[in-house]
């Protein structure tokens, strides 16, 4: 593929970005698939769902107008005048299915208008601007009293709004420093352009393409997000090593060769590295759609044809690129030696520059000289940052988790000041004959009478018991003042699960019943995720150690990988727990402690850590091989190797730590975490691991790391063309 590209560099330019406008054109024409609410069905908490929603009983998207005083005691006549110019405002909706008679807060402080919107529960989050313009209407009309709306589609349009304000900030925070990392490594601003060229168009096709993939497997919102986070990193990393391999090849042939033979010889080498690596990290990645989840399907699919995007730019359009810029240099060169001829002045050559200088070679020192204990004093590292992960916590993050930067929550906060009961609520749902209906709503009674007098739940709402048009579903509503995360909810889940159901509707025969609801959905995902944990971690294993034996054909460097890679992954998770699982770095990083770690960020960042991890394994050691089949003793081969790819690893690394560096500085905690925990893998695996770790393990193992590997007899080579990569499989 380079090399056609090379000796067609018009037709692979030209044709590359025929191929992204194609994929963006192709995916904007067939529009976004996006995932509906019983995509997100999971556990006992969906079966419950989709009962209600058989029965025509689902939950409704519910929107709450709050009418308060400014200053004062509430006046009723005023704050009554207000509400019905709400209900009447809301009433001449499309969008709106109900609105409720204003209920007054206990201690008389405020006035709550219940509005049921039409649509799905997902959808409502599009729809609920009309009522967030008419609530502004009735504020600006009654200028006295304060007049705001809250409720899951708004909290929900807001949380959207505030994703997108986050992308643009961490657009503008890692773009900028990524040009300058890249101008330090390369010295040339054309040159510096070139990886984030590439990898800004990767994303552009890989945008387009997960719109058409979206009809496959539903988007529920979050793909964009990690295509924007993994290609940006990947797509830079890997044409970093594709430029610097090509650097070396033209500084070794010392002119005698053009820019085809160059991309050649860097295609047979840096090329076939990206192409291990980046199936490497889609094999790993690939393990996620094991969770059988829509959020994790989305972010794998996202992942995976971003990193397949960016392969295919590095073997394309890329060494095109390099071929026309090649060219380019030649000429400037050319024309710059015939000036200098013609005043009779001497031809100037610059002096090779040192392979790594100063830090990296003190980095490199201490596994040299003492790799044994160079080992000990890494790996204890590792796994005292490792320690703090064994107590973990998950938690499904709600919107009681969202930021308080949001208009919504703030609403919310003192909406649910006022009215406790709608902190949280849960949904009995029960399933029988069309006859039963009368029993079955007496046992719900029941239930309901019981925990009334159960201090976890509300007592100052009513419970309400509604049954569908044919009598087969009825649904019972229980309201509980304690947000869902608190212990308390949790608690008032397993008692109405454990003792409440059993005794009453649940010990009726022939009834089904289930427990839905934000507590429900919640612990009901984390369990789920708990089960699947083991299936994706041993598929995970079981790929990563197939891809780098078969890879590199060493059995031994293939378990080398899967451990080195469960340290570095352990020791990020660790340092993910003792920051945000506590609340010390609170202020540093501003964020508020969820007390635990959102339930998605452990399993995500384990797999992709994984598959990044793998970049660095691929390249280092392909470097190691390829010495060794230059006739280097195990030794010479991994001090070379690792000496060769030291600065390269470690300006990629840069390059990935800043992308993922930028996601700290946003709104929502989930992202913070993900991206903390992915910039401190990243620099731990490239400095600690690739520069300490590996190199001392394999000096110590010498010639048994690759015994299965069969050694070149050429003798050591000093031809400027360097051997491929053994093909893999």
């Amino acid at each position: 593929m380079a090399r056609w590209s090379a000796r067609h560099p018009w037709t692979a330019i030209v044709g590359w970005f025929v191929f992204v406008l194609l994929c963006l054109g192709a995916g904007i024409t067939a529009g976004n698939n996006p995932a509906t609410t019983e995509d997100f069905w999971v556990g006992e908490a969906g079966h419950a769902e989709s009962m209600a929603t058989d029965g025509g009983l689902q939950r409704r998207p519910t929107e709450h107008v709050l009418i308060r005083a400014r200053s004062g005691p509430l006046d009723l006549t005023r704050a009554g005048a207000a509400a019905r110019d709400v209900t009447a405002r809301m009433n001449g909706l499309p969008e709106v299915a109900d609105v409720a008679p204003p209920v007054r807060s206990k201690d008389g402080k405020a006035l709550r208008v219940t509005v049921v919107m039409k649509g799905a529960e997902l959808d409502a989050k599009k729809n609920v601007v009309p009522l967030l313009d008419r609530t502004a209407q009735v504020a600006a009309a009654h200028p006295d009293l304060i007049v705001e709306e809250t409720g899951s589609p708004a909290i929900s349009k807001g949380v959207n709004d505030q994703r997108g304000e986050d992308l643009a900030l961490s657009e503008r925070l890692t773009l900028p420093v990524t040009l300058v990392i890249l101008l330090i490594v390369f010295g040339s601003v054309v040159m510096a352009g070139v990886p984030l060229l590439l990898a800004l168009s990767s994303i552009a096709a890989t945008m387009g393409l997960a719109m058409l993939a979206s009809h496959l497997m539903p988007d529920p919102g979050v793909g964009t997000n990690m295509i924007l986070l993994i290609g940006l990193a990947v797509g830079v990393d890997y044409t970093l090593f594709y430029l610097k391999r090509e650097r070396e090849e033209r500084a070794r042939a010392g002119g005698r060769l053009g820019p085809e033979a160059l991309v050649e010889l860097a295609a047979a080498t840096a090329g076939r590295a990206i192409v291990v690596s980046g199936l490497a990290v889609i094999v790993s990645t690939a393990t996620l759609y094991l969770a059988t989840d829509v959020i994790f399907s989305s972010l794998a699919t996202g992942t995976v044809l971003v990193v397949a995007v960016a392969v295919i730019s590095s073997l394309t359009v890329l060494p095109a690129l390099l071929v026309k810029l090649g060219h380019r240099t030649e000429w400037r060169a050319a024309k710059k030696a015939a000036r200098q001829a013609k005043r009779g002045a001497p031809v100037a050559t610059k002096p090779a520059k040192p392979e790594n200088g100063r830090v990296f070679a003190a980095l490199m020192r201490p596994a040299q000289r003492h790799p044994g204990i160079t080992l000990c004093v890494s790996v204890l590292v590792m796994l005292a940052v490792a320690a703090p992960m064994l107590g973990l916590k998950l938690i499904d993050p709600g919107k009681d988790t969202f930021s308080r930067s949001i208009p919504a929550m703030q609403v919310y906060d003192r909406l649910t000041g006022e009215f406790p009961e709608l902190l949280v609520k849960h949904e009995v749902v029960a399933r029988a004959t069309p006859g039963r209906a009368a029993e079955v709503r007496q046992a719900l009674a029941d239930l309901g009478q019981r925990a009334q007098a159960d201090p976890l739940f509300s007592r100052n709402a009513e419970p309400v018991v509604r049954t569908s048009d044919d009598g087969r579903i009825s649904v019972l509503e229980l309201a509980v003042p304690h947000p869902a995360p608190s212990a308390e909810a949790i608690d008032s889940l397993n008692h109405l699960r454990d003792r409440y159901i059993p005794s009453t509707v649940g010990g009726l025969t022939g009834v089904e019943a289930a427990v839905s609801g934000d507590v429900a959905r919640g612990q009901d995902y984390v369990h789920h995720e708990r089960r699947k944990l083991p299936l994706v971690i041993g598929f995970l294993l079981l790929l990563t150690f197939a891809t780098t034996a078969v890879a590199f054909r060493s059995v031994v460097v293939g378990l080398i990988g899967v451990v080195l890679n469960l340290l570095s992954a352990a020791a990020a998770l660790g340092a993910l727990v003792l920051v945000f699982q506590g609340t010390w770095a609170e202020n540093l990083l501003d964020f508020d402690s969820l007390g635990a770690i959102a339930s998605r960020v452990p399993l995500f960042l384990f797999v992709i850590l994984f598959g990044l991890s793998m970049d660095y394994q691929v390249f280092v050691v392909s470097r190691i091989k390829e010495a060794m089949e230059h006739g280097m003793t195990a030794r010479e081969a991994v001090i070379d190797g690792i000496a060769r790819s030291a600065k390269v690893v470690t300006s990629a690394a840069l390059v990935m730590v800043t992308v993922f560096a930028a996601f700290v500085f946003l709104h929502l905690t989930e992202m913070k975490q993900m991206g903390f925990c992915l910039a401190v893998a990243v620099l731990l695996d490239a400095v600690v691991i690739r520069m300490m770790i590996l190199p001392s393990v394999l000096l110590l193992l010498g010639e048994r790391a690759w015994r299965p590997l069969r050694r070149s007899r050429r003798t050591r080579s000093t031809a400027p063309a360097a051997p491929s990569l053994p093909h893999v499989g």
